[in-house]
Formats: structure tokens, sequence, C-alpha cells
């Protein structure tokens, strides 16, 4: 008998707009789940039971009355610790925000709840959400539910492992340079990075974010099928419903569907001579066949427009807007994994000129318009998610070689954000313990094609399901 916990956003929904189950019991079951096996991976770090309980009980209220309760009715989900959620704190993994509690809810709590999501926990992150490891100091270390030597992935890992365990139909994640895409490849599930402007962002508890994260950083779901992501896109993306108005203003009032386009796709097995291991390029392999299958053409391309400068770009945006600054704060803070990352790009950081972020904004226009050119022959691009499998967990801390060998793997990943496009890890099974998937891109809001896209590649009639993590190891 599968288990209310085992049901996908999608089916559990209907069951309970059926009124065959009830809301709270479905709150009910994740939360025993959470129970369960979060000890075995500390996915979820703060939850209050009591509250998604009460939440779950205003669902059944408003079936009890004849009222649409919306299309996640009851669905139990998760979001990240780096979002406002009122009454929470905001920690973002550090100890320096351990105290700073929102009083309000981010525009994605608040359309994930108006939606009807049961918001049972919040999720692990690496300290400042900086790397693709998920550890801290204030909360601890995050666990690989297929094996607890690799990574979870980062930062957004918590997440992954929760959806990957059965806690919670889906997550809330975030990304600015993989932290939704890579959490989901390294815990073998779907991940959708939306388009820049597609879901709205906010957080009232701390200041107003620099100029490279406004136009790089998203909010998106990682679930276990694509009409999940579908289901999870389409509460994330409505307006914020703030009293006071829309509080993000990059926020774009896109429609979820497109106009149609040719089923064509370009597939790319080492953009920038990034070097891709063999399990990895057997993969793309295996989706563009799957994709071939479905009725689409494929066809192989040597290399995507400006790929390596466009991840030099991505970098000098996200850490050139107020590096010294950013470095003295990492500094208090003291975690190990934080400092890494300073520390690597220091020198690197020195180098730049006052204007590094006006400079790095042009050059972004015409990298940019490079790649919208591409994807107006092709409207999917195809690619690694990663070039490795997932890595050993800490493997950045190895050593300057390890530190370098991850950030060469993820090129793909830094890359896509720059250019704004919305980008999609599609699980594709496994080698040996490892979980495998492969990237797809699109032009800006047309997440519909990627989610088509993915769901031939990954056989969406027969959705991921969670696994035991305590057998893991």
């Amino acid at each position: 008998m599968t288990e209310l916990w085992q049901l996908t956003a999608s089916d559990l929904a209907a069951r309970i707009r059926r009124r065959e189950v009830s809301a709270r019991e479905a709150a009910a079951a994740a939360l025993a789940r959470l129970d369960e096996v979060n000890p075995a991976i500390n996915a979820v770090i703060d939850h209050r039971p009591e509250r998604a309980l009460a939440a779950a009980g205003r669902i059944d209220a408003a079936l009890a009355r004849g009222d649409d309760p919306g299309p996640l009715a009851g669905v139990p989900v998760t979001v990240k610790v780096n979002i406002d959620q009122k009454g929470f704190a905001t920690t973002n993994g550090i100890r320096l925000q351990m105290d700073l509690v929102a009083q309000s809810n981010s525009p994605v709590v608040d359309n994930l709840e108006r939606a009807g999501a049961v918001i049972i926990g919040r999720t692990n992150t690496p300290a400042f959400s900086m790397r693709w490891f998920t550890t801290n100091q204030l909360h601890g270390d995050t666990r690989n539910p297929h094996d607890p030597a690799l990574t979870p992935g980062g930062s957004s890992g918590g997440a992954a492992a929760a959806v990957a365990s059965g806690i919670g139909a889906f997550a809330h994640g975030t990304d600015i340079a993989g932290s939704i895409r890579y959490p989901a490849y390294a815990c073998g599930l779907h991940g959708l990075r939306p388009s820049i402007g597609r879901v709205a962002a906010f957080n009232a508890a701390g200041p107003e974010r620099g100029i490279g994260a406004q136009i790089t950083a998203v909010s998106g779901p990682i679930g276990r099928s694509m009409a999940d992501l579908r289901l999870a896109l389409a509460a994330m993306a409505q307006p914020d419903p703030s009293p006071e108005g829309p509080r993000d203003p990059w926020w774009c009032p896109a429609p979820l569907d497109g106009p149609d386009l040719p089923r064509r796709a370009a597939l790319c097995l080492r953009p920038g001579g990034m070097k891709v291991v063999p399990e990895v390029e057997a993969a793309l392999i295996a989706a563009g066949r799957a994709l071939e299958t479905a009725g689409w053409a494929v066809e192989t391309i040597d290399d995507l427009p400006h790929m390596r400068e466009a991840v030099e770009v991505q970098i000098q945006l996200w850490l050139g807007d107020g590096f010294d600054a950013l470095a003295s704060t990492v500094a208090q803070e003291g975690d190990p994994g934080a400092m890494t990352v300073i520390d690597s790009f220091r020198e690197l950081a020195k180098s730049w000129p006052g204007d590094v972020v006006a400079q790095a904004l042009k050059r972004r226009a015409t990298i940019a318009r490079a790649w919208r050119q591409l994807l107006a022959r092709f409207p999917v691009l195809m690619m690694p998610t990663s070039g490795e499998l997932p890595f050993r967990d800490g493997l950045d801390l190895a050593g300057p070689d390890s530190f370098r060998r991850v950030w060469d793997a993820q090129a793909t990943q830094i890359a896509l954000p720059l250019v704004g496009l919305p980008g999609l890890n599609v699980a594709t099974g496994f080698a040996g313990r490892a979980p495998l998937g492969v990237q797809l891109v699109a032009a800006p809001f047309r997440e519909d094609v990627l989610l088509a896209a993915g769901a031939a590649i990954a056989r969406d009639d027969a959705p991921i399901m969670p696994i035991d993590p305590r057998g893991a190891g």
C-alpha cells in the first residue's frame, strides 16, 4: 500500500480535493516521516508540527464549506531557511542571523500558502548559501540520503535531501550558481531554476540584495515528477499578494505556456571544453535518444557561445559587488567552507577594476544575446548539469586543486544565471549509488518547453519514489 508521504504532489492534491483523504492526515503522515528519517540526514532544521497541523485543518475546513482550497490543497512542502517565513529565523545557515526572525513572509511563502500548501519545515543550507555542499556551524551537516559519503548538493541540499527521503512532496530552493539544479542532481531528483522575474522574491528581514543577486538569483521547486514541478511553479509564480503591493520589481506576469515551438534540441557534451566523465556523457547521449524517440530532432553541437566568459562574468557579478564587505562578514562568522570560497577568490577580486560590476553588466548583454540567438534555432539546449558524478562530501575543502576541480565541473551551472535563462535538471538514473542527471535550458519564460522535454526524458508516468536514508552508508 502506498503511504501518503510517498504520493506525488499532483496525486495527493487531487485526493485531498476529492476528500478521499484529509489535509490533516497528509500533514500528519509527512510529519511522522520527518520524525523517522530526518535524524539520519539533517535536512529539516526547524519545524513546528502544531503550526503545520493547524494550517492543514484550515484546508479541511475550506473543503467542508465547499470553498476552493487552492491547487496545492493540503500538500506538505518545505521551504529553505534563507527566505522569510513569519515567526522563523532567516538564518541562511549562519550564526550571525540566528535571531533574525522574520516579521512577514517572502512572496514565495505567501504564494505557496495561498495555493493551499502546508509548510512542514525549513531546510538546511550551507553558510551564506555559498557552496555545493550543505554544512554550517549553526545547523550542522546535511547528508545525501543515497550515500552519506556524497554531497547532497548545495546550497539547497536540505531541500533535495528532504524530498528524496519523503519529507514533503516537493521543496522550495534557490539558485544563483546551481543551488537548485545541483542538489536535484546529487539527490536523484528533478530541479527547476525558473527565468529571472518568474518568481517574486523579497526578504524584509535582511538588507537589499546587491545587483548581481538581484538579476541572477531565483527561487524554484525540487520534486519527483515534472507534473509536480509545473504545479509548484504555477503556485510560486503568482503575483505578490502583499497588501502593500508588489515587493519584487523584477517580477514579470508572463504566461506559464507560450506558443508552439519546433521540437528541436541541441546536445552539447563538453561546453567550454569542460571535462566530462564517461557516465555523464552516456547519460546525455541516452537523454538525446529519449528525446528523439519522443519525436524531437536532436543535433549535436560543439560548444555554447562565450561559455567560459559567462562563468567569469557571473563570478564577477556575484562576488564583485561588495567583495570586501562580504569577506569581512564571512570572517566574522568563521565558517570554514565560506572562508575557503572567499580565500580562493581573494587574489582574483583584487585584480578586478573598480567598475567591475558595470563592465560585467556590459558583457552580460553580449553573452545573453548570443545564447538567445542559439535558442531561436534550438528551443532546448541539453548539456551536463555537472561534469562529474556527485562529489565526495567536503571535496572543496581538500586543498586548492580540489577546489578548482569542483568549480570547473560546475561551469554550466555557474554560466546559466548570468543570461537569465531557465534551467532544468532531469534525473536520469544512477551510476552505482551515485545519482545522474542532465541539464536542459530554454528561452526566457519557456519553462513549459523544459518541462515537456524533461517529461519525455524522465518518463513522467513513473515518478521517482522516496527512499529510506536509514539504510544508506
